[in-house]
C-alpha cells in the first residue's frame, strides 16, 4: 500500500500508515519526580489519550499501543490492580469520545486472566466503534508476541492444515491483528533498545525508533520528529 505524504515547510514528509508505540518509563518518570508509581501511570494514561489524535491529525490511520504485556502480571498486585483500573476506565469512559471522532477501537491479546468487567468493557467498545472509518486505535492488552504466535499455531493445528500448506501468509492470517497491515514504524520511549515482545511477527520490517525521554514526557513534537525521521529512511524490504 502506498504511503501517504504531506508537505510542510516545502518538504515532503512520508506518513506511516501504521505506528506502534511501546509506552515505557512511567515508573521512572514518577521516581525522578519524587512521586508514587501510580502518579507516573496516571500521567502516562493522560499522554496515551492524546497521542491518537496527534497521529490522526498527521495522517496516520492506525495506532497500536502496548498497554499491558503478559509479563506485566509479575508486578506487585497493587500496581497491577491500579493498571487494570486505568484500562477499564479508558475503555468505559473514553470510548464515546473516540466514537464521536470516528475512531474504531480494537483490543488484541489473550483474554484469559482478564476480569469479566474488562472483557465486557472491551466488547462494548469494539461493538460500538466497529463501523468507524476515520482511524483505528489498536490496544495491545495482556499481549505478548510469542504468545500471539503460539496462539496462531494452535489455530492452524485445529484447522488440520498439512505442513506443506503452512505459509507466512497463513500464519499472518491467524494472528490477533490478522486484517491489519504491519506497523511501518515502532517507537519506544525511555531509552530502552528492545521490543520486549511487541508485535514480534509483524515488526520484521518495521522501522524502529528509540527515544530517551520517558513516556509521560512524550509530546506532539515527538510525533513530528518521528515522522520526519521515518521520512528520511529508505525502506527496501530486503531489496537493493
Amino acid at each position: 500500500m502506498a504511503k501517504k505524504s504531506l508537505k510542510t515547510n516545502d518538504k515532503t514528509r512520508i506518513i506511516p500508515k501504521h505506528i506502534g508505540i511501546i509506552m515505557d518509563g512511567n515508573r521512572r518518570w514518577a521516581k525522578k519526580k519524587g512521586l508514587p508509581t501510580f502518579a507516573g501511570h496516571k500521567k502516562g494514561y493522560d499522554i496515551a489519550m492524546k497521542v491518537g489524535e496527534w497521529c490522526l491529525d498527521r495522517g496516520v490511520s492506525i495506532l497500536t499501543i502496548y498497554a499491558f504485556s503478559t509479563e506485566n502480571w509479575n508486578r506487585s498486585k497493587k500496581e497491577v490492580t491500579y493498571l487494570m483500573r486505568l484500562l477499564k476506565h479508558a475503555l468505559s469512559n473514553e470510548t464515546k469520545s473516540l466514537h464521536a471522532k470516528g475512531i474504531q477501537i480494537r483490543v488484541i491479546g489473550i483474554e484469559k486472566g482478564l476480569s469479566s468487567e474488562i472483557k465486557r468493557a472491551i466488547s462494548k467498545a469494539e461493538n460500538l466503534t466497529k463501523k468507524n472509518k476515520r482511524g483505528i486505535l489498536n490496544i495491545a492488552l495482556n499481549y505478548g508476541g510469542r504468545s500471539e504466535i503460539t496462539e496462531a499455531v494452535k489455530k492452524i493445528v485445529k484447522q488440520k492444515v498439512k505442513p506443506i500448506q503452512i505459509t507466512e501468509d497463513l500464519v499472518s492470517k491467524n494472528l490477533f491483528s490478522s486484517d491489519l497491515p504491519d506497523p511501518d514504524l515502532i517507537i519506544r520511549t525511555s531509552g530502552e533498545y528492545r521490543l520486549s515482545g511487541f508485535l514480534t511477527w509483524q515488526s520484521a520490517y518495521s522501522e524502529l525508533m528509540f527515544i530517551d525521554k520517558t513516556w509521560p514526557e512524550f509530546t506532539e513534537k515527538d510525533v513530528d520528529h518521528a515522522i520526519e525521521e521515518y521520512s528520511r529512511r529508505n525502506r527496501r524490504f530486503g531489496g537493493n
